[in-house]
């Protein structure tokens, strides 16, 4: 295991903070690079990172990384962020994961984002430990970008319950996964059930889902038991987005995994001066719930679930 410095960013009124990875296996390959938190409340996704980085630690010194392995784990490229409690970078609110590929005379983010774009360039894969932009939670599962570099039977490796394709939007095309796959590294983003909070089961589950994957790929020599589900690869469009009618009160009746029915109750919108109910939020189809939001707090025409439905 070696510690490296990737490079540093500078933050106002503080000493420059650097931002850290640790290598495994061969220093001149680049087989996988793991990317955590990009925002400051990332935190489940950069404690993954560190029970990453404890498993290839392991996995080295027992010699069961291939010989031609070279892994690169970032658990966190925003601290500044991290430290003081805020999602985005905290100067002026910007998003470094809509920042890549970077612009190194641009502004802050677009600083680190071009720094550790750089950083990451020549990796075979990439996988990068994200959140939704919206606050809530999802089922477990691998995310990809279709830009036409992709493998989505790739994905199935993880051994998660979902493997979901993407159409890219304008907005996607300064992600890290879309930039990473326009040049040639094969991109996964892998959703924790949490973002905010650590759930160490959700968490061991997801470095479990990495270490099946290294497997798979002849990263790692040892064998990594089956999660036990079939996965199944659907195109995100095919989701349900079910819209809050009123703004108020969220109170969710449904968690990510229930199978609901056509018609059914998810959630209650209340007044929240008089606890009055101005809406009962109900599916608009037959499936499973594939994402929850968390806030409580809502506006009308505001994404409250997705649904997976029933095919």
């Amino acid at each position: 295991m070696r510690e490296l410095e990737l490079f540093t960013v500078d933050t106002p009124y503080r000493r420059p903070l650097p931002v850290r990875g640790w290598a495994f296996g061969a220093p001149e390959k680049k087989s996988l690079a793991v990317v955590g938190a990009l925002r400051g409340n990332e935190i489940q996704q950069m404690y993954v990172c560190s029970l990453l980085i404890q498993s290839l630690a392991e996995l080295e010194r027992e010699g069961l990384l291939a010989p031609d392995a070279g892994i690169l784990v970032v658990p966190c490229a925003n601290q500044f962020s991290m430290n003081v409690g805020r999602r985005f970078w905290a100067a002026d609110n910007t998003d470094i994961n809509r920042m890549f590929p970077g612009y190194e005379e641009g502004e802050t983010t677009q600083r680190i984002a071009g720094r550790l774009f750089s950083a990451l360039q020549g990796f075979r894969w990439g996988i990068h430990l994200t959140s939704f932009y919206l606050p809530g939670d999802h089922l477990p599962h691998i995310r990809i970008m279709d830009t036409g570099y992709e493998r989505a039977e790739e994905g199935l490796a993880f051994g998660l319950p979902y493997v979901v394709v993407r159409q890219p939007q304008p907005y996607d095309t300064t992600t890290l996964n879309y930039n990473w796959q326009i040049w040639e590294t094969r991109t996964f983003s892998l959703y924790t059930t949490e973002t905010e909070c650590i759930d160490p089961d959700d968490a061991r589950r997801a470095v479990q889902a990495v270490l099946r994957f290294l497997h798979a790929g002849g990263l790692s020599l040892r064998d990594v038991p089956p999660s036990g589900v079939t996965p199944e690869v659907f195109q995100e469009c095919g989701l349900h987005n079910i819209l809050s009618g009123a703004g108020g009160l969220l109170l969710r009746s449904r968690e990510p995994g229930d199978v609901v029915k056509s018609g059914q109750i998810l959630a209650d919108i209340l007044d929240p001066c008089t606890g009055e109910v101005l809406e009962h939020l109900r599916s608009d189809c037959t499936g499973r719930v594939f994402f929850a939001r968390k806030s409580q707090l809502i506006d009308g025409h505001e994404v409250a679930f997705r649904i997976l439905p029933e095919v």
